[in-house]
């Protein structure tokens, strides 16, 4: 049998390029989906990506050219490394351009991909099905989706690199609708395995939520003391995250640009309490731990392909520390190389309890619980907008008394970062809107923010 280290050596072996990069993705996938309080769907799906970057050396520079496509056997690797040859050889030469980092065969290197199965929701289905019986007794009806995915990553180069990286990644989210359809409620989360998930759990959540929505208020649009849970609080990090590019700031087109020129690194630009890093190797949130790029961009460049990574801090104690730098944005700023990383934490000094204590501190304000269909305004101070979600709840003297209409938010994640008055200790959290399919791995805490800009009611129900 081939196996995913044969066809990375025969792609290697096949190119005429003066140097390749190869990576291998192998994929499984298990899910389960439900709908009106009955399983639907389950399944499990196997795939993958094969990736050939070619780099020419000629006279005025290094071209690059890269491939994706997928292949099972040398002969389609060969017509991937045909095309990423043929590309490298009529491209321009790459401004991006660095040595290739050198290296050898990992430990791991010679192991199979690893796999998931349906058996990962072994504890998890039986839960759900005692579920369904008690959400049909209270006149509940549940929808929602898990999924497990596991793929497993290698990268080999004509300067020795062999690295492989296998990577669980577990979401689930579940929304609760009252029989007649009027009230909805979501609740959601990431794991690594399942284990750690109850389908008790989230049925307790949505049943307390789509209890607090028999009484209905409506509120007009306004600023109003607004607690973020975790979920809300990781919808809008991730997207200031996405946004922390180096080159874009030093070329005066972001919120981290400095006036005048260069990046704001080193200037304050959140409360001194705050602390967002990312690690691979933080608990519950482990990611891959070298640099895999398949393509070139402002944030990343596949010469890069191999630099371990470590724990960066992108804000510390309030200021900016650093930003996405490949080595080739690094030079232009003068700043250490510090690559994006699969995973984002943001900590409070002093932040503790959970989003039950930030309510109960509450004389009067609003409780959302996730946001969606988040757009930038303005990248200059990154105003975002974007719609509540399935469930926005009124909070009087330090209880929760009702569920309110929708709105439209205009905010800055930055200025939030600013301007919020309490915080939560910091909990792993799934982001409704960016979570289940591009960034899963946060932990945040929940902020309450004073003033928060409900700028129109929503008819989004």
């Amino acid at each position: 049998m081939t196996t995913p280290q044969d066809l990375v050596e025969h792609a290697l072996a096949a190119s005429r390029s003066t140097n390749s990069i190869v990576i291998a993705r192998v994929s499984t996938s298990a899910n389960l989906r439900w709908a009106n309080n009955t399983l639907t769907t389950n399944g499990v799906m196997h795939g993958g990506t094969f990736t050939v970057i070619a780099f020419h050396e000629r006279r005025d520079g290094i071209a690059t050219g890269s491939v994706t496509g997928s292949a099972t056997t040398k002969d389609q690797v060969s017509a991937l490394v045909e095309s990423a040859d043929s590309a490298a050889q009529i491209a321009t030469p790459a401004e991006d351009a660095q040595p290739l980092t050198e290296g050898a065969a990992a430990s791991g290197w010679a192991e199979r991909p690893a796999e998931t199965s349906i058996g990962v929701f072994a504890d998890f289905a039986p839960q759900l099905g005692e579920v369904f019986q008690r959400a049909e007794a209270a006149d509940r009806v549940h929808y929602g989706f898990v999924a497990h995915d596991v793929v497993t990553t290698y990268v080999g180069s004509t300067t020795g690199l062999r690295l492989r990286h296998s990577q669980p990644t577990g979401h689930f989210g579940a929304t609760g609708k009252t029989a007649d359809l009027a009230s909805s409620a979501w609740v959601g989360g990431a794991t690594r395995d399942f284990s750690d998930v109850s389908a008790h759990d989230l049925d307790d959540v949505l049943a307390q939520r789509l209890g607090w929505a028999r009484r209905r208020v409506d509120l007009p649009a306004g600023r109003y003391d607004t607690i973020l849970p975790p979920t809300a609080v990781a919808d809008l990090a991730i997207y200031a995250y996405w946004e922390a590019g180096a080159r874009v700031a030093h070329e005066g087109q972001s919120v981290f640009s400095r006036r005048g020129g260069g990046t704001r690194i080193g200037d304050r630009i959140a409360d001194p309490r705050v602390h967002l890093f990312s690690d691979p190797s933080y608990a519950g949130l482990e990611c891959e731990p070298h640099v895999v790029a398949a393509s070139s961009s402002n944030t990343s460049s596949v010469f890069d392909n191999g630099i371990p990574l470590d724990r960066t801090d992108w804000i510390r104690g309030g200021e900016l520390a650093a930003l996405h730098q490949t080595r080739h944005s690094a030079a232009m700023t003068g700043q250490p190389v510090t690559p994006a990383i699969d995973n984002l934490v943001l900590s409070v000094d002093g932040g503790e309890g959970d989003v039950n204590d930030l309510v109960a501190g509450t004389e009067r304000g609003l409780l959302l619980t996730c946001l969606w269909y988040i757009r930038e305004v303005d990248p200059q101070n990154l105003l975002l907008t974007g719609l509540t979600r399935d469930g926005v709840y009124l909070i009087e003297n330090g209880e929760v008394t009702g569920a309110v209409n929708n709105y439209r938010f205009n905010e800055s994640p930055v200025e939030l970062l600013n301007r919020f008055s309490h915080a939560s200790a910091t909990a792993p959290a799934l982001s409704r809107e960016w979570g289940e399919d591009y960034f899963s791995r946060t932990a945040m805490p929940a902020l309450r923010v004073p003033d928060f800009n409900m700028s129109s009611v929503s008819q989004a129900q």
